[in-house]
């Protein structure tokens, strides 16, 4: 394998300078956008293994890029962002970023976050463990489709990730704080609200009716849990 491929996308020439540098010193392959429309062209070209993706950019700002290639890939994207009110990180989660991190930061953190990215998409992509199935949904981790009656569900990357730790664990009961730990590992700064968000957004695409769901599954005042195996019924592993 070669180099991971990294599109940085940032209207600042200085901090588009300042990054190139660094992950190419951390031993990345980068390619840089300053506005998004540039960004999205990059993104269907030269297909990056990352990308990193500035909120405020011209022409077409970082949260529409970030919806479009939501819509048409699974490629993780890092947002970056000087603002720092709550509802414009909930927004890029919601929009599907994998993960969020605000200016000013420094390169030593920015590369940590990419490494750790990276680290869990080929740790995801080593294993080939057995197909995990619970009523209509199922998972296959080996190549990380998941259906629902059979209709593929378009997930990112940490929705995935979140709902293959549930669904691993049924039954046992995961505070809001250990969703964080398990998942971003340490690498991510933000609060707890961070897994509501992702919660919310599973439901709506794997639950029949996410105001009541059946799978994912809310322990008042500690957090959540995959449906328990029905009592005197087979394994549906």
């Amino acid at each position: 394998m070669g180099q991971p491929k990294i599109l940085v996308v940032d209207d600042e020439a200085a901090i588009l300078e300042l990054l190139a540098y660094n992950l190419t010193q951390a031993g990345y392959n980068i390619i840089t956008a300053t506005d998004g429309e540039t960004a999205l062209q990059l993104a269907e070209k030269e297909k990056p293994d990352l990308i990193i993706l500035d909120v405020m950019l011209p022409k077409i700002d970082g949260f529409e890029v970030c919806r479009v290639l939501r819509s048409k890939s699974r490629v993780p994207i890092l947002m970056l962002t000087a603002r720092r009110e709550e509802v414009d990180t909930i927004l890029g989660l919601e929009l599907g970023a994998d993960d969020y991190l605000t200016k000013p930061f420094s390169p030593r953190e920015l590369v940590a976050r990419v490494k750790a990215i990276l680290r869990r998409v080929a740790e995801g992509e080593g294993r080939s463990p057995a197909v995990i199935s619970v009523g209509e949904l199922v998972i296959n981790p080996e190549s990380h489709v998941v259906t629902v009656r059979g209709r593929p569900v378009d997930l990112t990357l940490k929705e995935y990730q979140l709902l293959k730790l549930l669904a691993e664990n049924r039954g046992r009961v995961f505070t809001r704080e250990a969703l964080l730990e398990r998942l971003w590992e340490g690498d991510f700064y933000g609060d707890t609200r961070t897994i509501d968000v992702h919660i919310r957004h599973l439901r709506e695409k794997i639950e029949d009716n996410p105001s009541n769901p059946y799978y994912i599954l809310t322990v008042r005042g500690v957090g959540y849990k995959f449906r328990e195996p029905e009592s005197g019924s087979k394994s549906l592993w």
